[in-house]
């Protein structure tokens, strides 16, 4: 039987924020479709973009699980109060404005099984990832909570001159959040970017954005890697070889990793967000094919 929780995020008011050219998006307006009508991105012409976000699309969120966990018809699909199914990726807004973004909790810390965004599916619900029909799971389990950036794509056609010419991964960003609090599958958390690092996967870009929920109580503490070394000692470290070496028990070769093999600081990070932040605008705007991915 389906359950369902619900997760009070509460609303979210006018703001409006400047920053440099890595925080905001490059479009002199955009505002998005009617079905995904909840941001309005705007800048002012000046050296500086300015960030203003209105009306944002943030209601109560029920959680609705459908199918038994660890089993191939586990769904985690996300409703608004009506009812209506949301789309984790495309539905939930990217900003919240002051620095701050949302991150959909895909795998909680301390946990094995590979749980992700089925970016192929309608509504794009949070599942189990399969290999030849069987679920998959990591090796061990993951030290810290992972999941995604909403409304951020990597575009598998464009490729980064400064990772060694690799191609996007064709899914939204990964983010791994340092907190000492476990999240919950589905669970949407406030945090903010700390730094970037640049995964090489089979060949594909695959960024790892480094960040912390604003509940953690050192979040105050932490606001770049150099923060993270002092404040949570030896954790780049681990999250970058966690992710090189996971896929040896596996019998494959390490993950490589581009920008001199070490974490990229905050601003560098805004900027990964801002070029996938447009890049999934190009893609739900239907500038861009998008192949076998859903867009509902």
């Amino acid at each position: 039987m389906a359950t369902a929780r619900v997760l009070a995020a509460g609303m979210l008011h006018e703001c409006s924020n400047t920053h440099s050219a890595s925080f905001l998006l490059r479009q002199s307006s955009f505002i998005l479709p009617i079905k995904h009508q909840s941001i309005n991105f705007s800048r002012r012409a000046s050296s500086k973009r300015a960030f203003t976000c209105k009306s944002l699309y943030k209601p109560e969120i029920q959680i609705k699980q459908e199918g038994e966990p660890q089993t191939l018809d586990y769904r985690v699909f996300f409703h608004d109060k009506s009812g209506k199914k949301l789309s984790p990726w495309h539905d939930v807004p990217l900003q919240l404005g002051d620095g701050v973004f949302n991150f959909i909790v895909e795998i909680p810390k301390e946990t094995s099984a590979k749980m992700e965004v089925a970016t192929d599916e309608p509504y794009t619900p949070i599942k189990q990832d399969t290999k030849k029909g069987k679920l998959r799971f990591y090796p061990y389990n993951i030290n810290w909570n992972y999941g995604l950036l909403p409304q951020t794509w990597e575009d598998p056609t464009v490729a980064n001159s400064e990772v060694e010419g690799a191609f996007g991964d064709n899914d939204p960003v990964d983010v791994v959040e340092i907190g000492e609090r476990q999240g919950k599958i589905g669970e949407i958390l406030k945090v903010k970017p700390l730094g970037a690092l640049a995964m090489i996967d089979e060949g594909e870009l695959d960024w790892k954005i480094v960040a912390i929920s604003l509940d953690d109580p050192k979040a105050s503490l932490v606001n770049d890697v150099g923060d993270v070394e002092k404040h949570f000692p030896g954790t780049l470290t681990a999250i970058r070889d966690w992710f090189r070496d996971y896929k040896i028990p596996d019998g494959k070769p390490a993950n490589k990793f581009g920008l001199g093999n070490k974490a990229a600081n905050k601003d560098y990070a805004l900027k990964v967000i801002t070029e996938t932040n447009e890049a999934w605008a190009k893609l739900v705007k239907r500038t861009v094919p998008a192949g076998e991915l859903s867009l509902l």
